[in-house]
């Protein structure tokens, strides 16, 4: 008697997990063709071992196809228009729909990524598990000078975000699973009024879902210039910080937090010529933390001790900002 031999099926391989995913990195740019050029080189540039395109999103301009002849092996360079909301957050979010890479990458027009960027970060994501969003630091270039600003620390939480907007966490830094955008905490919000703040909103939003991963090494050279998107637009700023803290109530458990935005504020109902509002904002944000140094500095623009743009270029000169 033969026995009987059981067929045993072979077993399935196992899909390779690869540490280096393929990357979208989304570039809204408008109206600055040698500033967008140099960006996407650096991003083509990067040694990264795995596939890496650009999705350049023209937002309110002729888009320039000839812009794809930047490729390289591996690196696609693609040209779309934002089709969504006019403005940085549409575009962002144009990009983001158009991505086909596993993890999803911000880049604005006039910054460039420095070497080892993208392969530090995505070692990060792969070394802490339940990670969607690293970041990193930044060097700062403004009027011919560079400051490098670093946070000295490996984790971002909620109440972190909501004390200090952290200007080291800037969107051309950030790195994020594709998942996370379509899936979990979403787009880019492309109701803030003009735009602004559209980065600390999802850096808020994105940390309500997990800490946040950061690199202490500035990976990201960001040009600060008189020609920047909001430079001069403070209405806008004034109304989109209100914006924030009408959708974040979160802001009340962090007095200090809160004074800063509403600081931020004052100064710029000063800078606007609304010497009666600043004066009221710069009020309620000493009583909210007699120690926050943009009341003062906003009801010194009020009074028309010192200028706006004054001030302004200061604190650039230092890498830091109102």
């Amino acid at each position: 008697m033969v026995a009987a031999v059981a067929r045993v099926r072979p077993r399935r391989k196992a899909e390779p997990v690869t540490r280096y995913p393929s990357v979208s990195a989304v570039l809204p740019t408008r109206e600055r063709p040698e500033l967008l050029r140099a960006a996407v080189r650096a991003i083509v540039a990067q040694e990264y071992p795995g596939p890496v395109e650009v999705v350049a999103v023209y937002d309110q301009c002729e888009p320039e196809p000839s812009l794809a002849e930047l490729a390289g092996p591996d690196r696609r360079v693609r040209v779309v228009t934002n089709t969504r909301t006019p403005g940085l957050a549409g575009a962002r979010n144009s990009g983001i729909l158009a991505a086909t890479g596993e993890l999803v990458a911000f880049c604005d027009d006039d910054d460039e990524w420095l070497p080892g960027k993208l392969r530090a970060q995505a070692d990060a994501l792969a070394d802490v598990p339940g990670t969607d969003f690293v970041s990193c630091g930044i060097r700062i270039s403004y009027d011919g000078r560079s400051v490098d600003r670093v946070l000295a620390r490996d984790s971002i939480s909620l109440a972190d975000l909501l004390r200090d907007r952290m200007t080291e966490l800037h969107p051309s830094t950030f790195l994020i699973r594709a998942t996370a955008l379509r899936d979990g905490f979403g787009l880019v919000d492309e109701e803030i009024p003009g735009s602004y703040a559209e980065d600390y909103e999802f850096l808020l939003r994105a940390a309500r879902s997990a800490p946040l991963v950061n690199l202490p090494t500035p990976y990201v050279l960001v040009r600060w210039h008189r020609r920047s998107y909001f430079a001069q637009r403070w209405d806008t700023i004034a109304v989109a910080l209100r914006w924030l803290l009408d959708r974040y109530p979160e802001f009340d458990s962090q007095p200090a937090g809160r004074a800063r935005v509403t600081g931020q504020i004052a100064f710029a109902r000063a800078a606007s010529g609304n010497p009666r509002d600043a004066m009221r904002w710069a009020g309620r944000t000493i009583r909210g933390n007699p120690r926050e140094a943009r009341a003062y500095l906003a009801l010194a623009v009020a009074g028309r001790l010192l200028r706006a743009d004054t001030v302004l270029r200061a604190l650039h000169a230092r890498g830091r900002g109102i």
